[in-house]
Order: C-alpha cells, then structure tokens, then sequence
C-alpha cells in the first residue's frame, strides 16, 4: 500500500513537472523521422497480464528485427541515440506506473517473445509484483547492448544468459523488495544518469 502510494506521488508530480520537457522531445521526435511521438509494444505485466508500454520513439517506423538493441543497432534514429544515452525515452513510462500497470522499482517487462523462455521455477516469483522503470537487474546489465554485440548469436546469448541471470534477480526482488531497497536503487539510478551512463 505505502509503495503503491508512494509511486503515484512520484509519477504524477514527475509528469506535471515534466511535461514541457514532454513537449520538446515530442517535437524533436516528430522533426527526426517519420511516425509517431511513441512507441508502444507489448509488455508482460504482473502475474502475466500483458500491457502496452509507453516510451519515446528512438527506432525507425519501419525499423523490423529482433525485440533486442545489439551494439550501435542501425535502427536507432539520430534523436533516438540521444534518447536512449540519457535515458529520457523511458521517462513516459511515468504514465504506466499512474495508471497502475508498472511502478517506479520492479523487474523490468519483457515481451511476451522472452517471458515464454524465463525458467519455470521461477516465471511465477518474477511475475508476483509489477513491473518497474529501473530494478537491480538493469542496473547490472548497464552495458547490455555491448555484451550482445560480442556474442555471435546475440538471442541465443540473451535467452541462455542474460535472461535466467535478470529472472534470478527479478525473483530476489519480489521476495525482499522494501521501500527502503527502492529508494536505494532510484538513487543508484540517478547517480548513473547523472554521472553519463545507462542503467
């Protein structure tokens, strides 16, 4: 109850806040390429119940492949680089967590493509809370995207590594998440944006 208030505190003031910000990069996105200001893509949600989730466009409309960004992927537009290098694309996932879909902290969603391979035993403990804009998991994949252009099959190295190792977090996060460990993680976050790195 604390946590789910605390999120709606935070989401709402951070929208109204950031709402000319919102503006801005809209316009940016528009002027940049083709398509609209958002992306939207389906996510899987607690206990498995699927959602579309919010972020700024930073691909081509047309842009097609894997569900995964590997290296300096092509698809990425010019405004997308920027956007994706300080983290200002996800920032409209702050519409989710108001409308109850995900909160601040909590296992990043995956698509629906990725939950079908997380390890039985533990699909139901990484589902049990809402999904979140930042986790520990993220934090520890900060460079994901390099990792999986070193693989040579960056999937196969996803689904067989990185995935069971985020699951095994996402899972020790349902169980032992405290607002107390969820302010830490923000501020770990915020120390990694502020300091010109991707969480």
């Amino acid at each position: 109850m604390v946590k789910r208030a605390f999120d709606l505190v935070v989401s709402l003031v951070a929208l109204i806040l950031l709402a000319p910000l919102f503006a801005v990069v809209a316009l940016v996105v528009k002027l940049d390429s083709p398509g609209p200001v958002f992306f939207r893509q389906e996510r899987v949600g607690r206990h498995g119940v699927p959602f579309r989730i919010h972020k700024f466009r930073t691909m081509r409309e047309d842009a097609a492949g894997l569900p995964l960004t590997v290296g300096a992927d092509a698809r990425v537009t010019r405004s997308g680089q920027w956007l994706r290098r300080t983290r200002i694309d996800e920032l409209p996932q702050f519409i989710d967590v108001l409308a109850g879909r995900m909160s601040l902290v909590g296992p990043r969603p995956e698509v629906p493509r990725y939950v079908a391979h997380y390890p039985p035993a533990l699909r139901e403990r990484a589902l049990a809370v809402r999904p979140g804009i930042t986790d520990p998991a993220s934090l520890e994949y900060i460079d994901e995207a390099a990792l999986l252009a070193r693989a040579a099959d960056p999937e196969r190295e996803y689904i067989e590594v990185i995935l069971p190792a985020k699951v095994r977090r996402a899972a020790e996060y349902a169980e032992r998440a405290t607002l107390g460990s969820d302010l830490a993680v923000i501020a770990r976050t915020l120390r990694l944006l502020l300091g010109g790195r991707r969480p």
